[in-house]
């Protein structure tokens, strides 16, 4: 599936800013424009989809699904048109990461785009919901709780301005808990109570860590949130703040009506009525489990932590590029080798990446990472350490990564040292292995020109593509020579690579 895509251009549109969140109950899109550095919403979109409704018993996303979801992301495609692609980002949630034809639906909504769809794991949601609920509200001191309710997922976050501290998703959202305990849209004590107990069952994960670390204030982001806030604001329960007594007040009556069709007496919109009581039933055993006393709605959400996100990389402050550095920290990586790597890689890039086609910013960002992790695995052990560090990479949460690109990142970690197969391309995306194949060879070749780890860039240094499978590389006069050993390296290396078909020239 390609990851590379590319939309129109506007020069009027470069300042204009869009996010998509393709969530398993509802697909969202906001557009914002960006003023001096903060962000001015000007339209937003949402429509009930039920992506997550649409998974077979076989976890995968039913005709009539997609044709939902494609439908919806046809109406948003027409307003991303002409805007540049690295201020657009698109992403799925609990139900594309359950979903096991996703890769076949994402490329599908790729084709109706124009832009690049993406899947992020649960705690990188959490993070993004978070930003965007921090920005949203006053910059106060003292930790708050955020929740959000989702389709297949709830999302739990403490943090402190607008610096998470826990983030976890539990695997319980609005429309997986209705297809389970309200099928048939009957609300019955027995099924409410059973609904409750499997949601407490899930915070017992979470519940000792979040009490231990404390907060002082609780706010809700999702549309189930919202729903039952302004229910419980409508019988004059509470003012708009949600509390223990409204919620189980509210359960009661809930009970009593006795069917979800009902729900419009207490202003219940229709596309929400079905799912309501399963959002009720998962606020209200969070407030039972972590003790809450009140929560309070935020308007803000995933999409518009997606909109600070891209930001955040305009204005330097790129979430990814901390998260490689905490990682250096925490393996303790030898980062003077690893920038020494790096600077070798970037020259050979920059010198074939137009013939190869790899000229793009998201292909340089994964190489320089790829060169600073490459050693991650040395933390385990030296013996296959280049797959120790591919499993590290691939199974870690990395804050501001997408699942994709932890792949294609642990990818060439997996393939910069030793045989150079078709295993080393196993978990890469079908469409993602070429490039995926130019940049491994770029780094095997840093990696092997500094084995000595003299931080020496090398003289001369010359890089030619002929061709898509045709490399030469050279050095100044007696540069090689000197260094017989790295000579016996590079000779190594042209076998290697002759297993991807890949021909590497010494010059003389």
């Amino acid at each position: 599936m390609s990851r590379h895509v590319t939309a129109p251009n506007s020069a009027t549109d470069r300042d204009l800013l869009a996010a998509i969140d393709m969530g398993s109950n509802s697909f969202h899109m906001v557009i914002a424009r960006l003023i001096h550095g903060e962000i001015r919403t000007l339209e937003k979109m949402g429509e009930k989809v039920q992506l997550g409704a649409g998974l077979d018993a076989s976890n995968r996303l039913t005709e009539a699904a997609q044709e939902r979801a494609l439908d919806c992301l046809r109406r948003f495609a027409q307003r991303l048109q002409g805007m540049p692609p690295s201020m657009v980002q698109i992403v799925g949630t609990n139900a594309l990461r359950v979903a096991r034809n996703a890769p076949e639906f994402m490329e599908r909504a790729e084709e109706v785009l124009g832009f690049p769809v993406e899947i992020i794991a649960g705690r990188e949601e959490a993070r993004l919901i978070y930003l965007g609920v921090s920005h949203s509200l006053s910059d106060d001191t003292g930790r708050r709780l955020v929740i959000d309710i989702g389709g297949g997922s709830t999302e739990f976050i403490i943090g402190e301005r607008f610096e998470p501290q826990a983030l976890e998703s539990l695997h319980m959202g609005c429309v997986s808990f209705r297809n389970r305990y309200f099928p048939d849209g009957k609300i019955q004590r027995k099924q409410m109570d059973k609904a409750l107990t499997h949601a407490a069952q899930e915070l017992l994960n979470i519940r000792h860590r979040f009490r231990d670390l404390g907060w002082q204030s609780t706010v809700g982001s999702s549309g189930s949130i919202k729903a039952i806030a302004s229910v419980l604001s409508n019988l004059k329960l509470t003012n708009g703040t949600i509390t223990l007594e409204a919620l189980r007040e509210l359960r009661q009556r809930l009970v009593d009506m006795g069917n979800v069709e009902r729900l419009g007496e207490l202003g219940v919109r229709s596309d929400r009525q079905s799912i309501f009581p399963a959002g009720l039933a998962i606020l209200l055993a969070a407030f039972e489990s972590l003790e809450i006393e009140s929560l309070t709605y935020s308007d803000g959400a995933l999409r518009e932590g997606l909109l600070y996100d891209i930001v955040g990389r305009i204005q330097h402050e790129d979430v990814r590029e901390r998260s490689i550095q905490a990682l250096q920290g925490r393996y303790d990586i030898d980062s003077a080798h690893a920038a020494a790597v790096e600077t070798t890689a970037i020259a050979a890039f920059r010198q074939v990446a137009e013939a190869w086609g790899i000229n793009t910013e998201y292909d340089e960002e994964l190489l320089r990472w790829g060169c600073r992790l490459h050693e991650i695995g040395l933390a385990i052990s030296h013996s296959q350490y280049h797959k120790h560090g591919a499993y590290l990479l691939r199974y870690s949460d990395l804050s501001g990564f997408t699942q994709q690109a932890q792949r294609n990142l642990a990818t060439l970690v997996r393939g910069h040292r030793r045989k150079f197969s078709n295993a080393v391309f196993e978990d890469a995306d079908e469409d993602d292995i070429p490039r995926l194949q130019y940049l491994c060879v770029l780094l095997r070749l840093a990696v092997l020109i500094q084995h000595p780890r003299n931080m020496d860039q090398p003289a001369g240094f010359k890089v030619e593509a002929n061709g898509a499978d045709s490399l030469a590389v050279g050095f100044a006069d007696n540069w090689l020579e000197e260094r017989p050993l790295t000579r016996a390296d590079l000779e190594n290396e042209q076998e290697f690579l002759a297993r991807q078909n890949i021909k590497l020239t010494i010059m003389p």
